[in-house]
């Protein structure tokens, strides 16, 4: 269990540094287009880079089974938004996949930490 869980947090973080440090390319990866300004790039920093990074070096520092029930909380929680889009704004391959990805860590990162 422990691997799997540092497994998680290390694919967060891994995820978030493209989000972090790559984001034209984390903008293209998820259909996103620059706008007038740089607000785009600055929440695709925020919210798909370093948000992540923290929720991995945050599981990882405490080390506790509740650290990384809120890793799997957290991805459940964009699973659910993607959830909503699939019904509420059409369902496309791309945010199948997402949603099966982002579900695939979070349910089992609850899962593993809470029986």
């Amino acid at each position: 269990m422990d691997i799997i869980n540092i497994i998680f947090a290390i694919l967060s973080i891994g995820l978030g540094c493209f989000g972090w440090l790559a984001p034209r390319y984390t903008l293209g990866a998820l259909d996103l287009k620059m706008g007038e300004t740089t607000m785009g790039m600055s929440e695709i920093r925020a919210s798909a880079g370093c948000l992540f990074i923290g929720m991995g070096i945050g599981a990882l520092w405490l080390g506790t089974p509740e650290a990384y029930v809120m890793l799997g909380f957290c991805w459940c929680g964009a699973a659910i938004g993607r959830l909503t889009s699939l019904i509420v704004d059409g369902v496309s391959r791309k945010k199948s996949v997402y949603f099966i990805v982002e579900a695939a860590v979070g349910i089992p990162a609850i899962w593993l930490n809470l029986v």
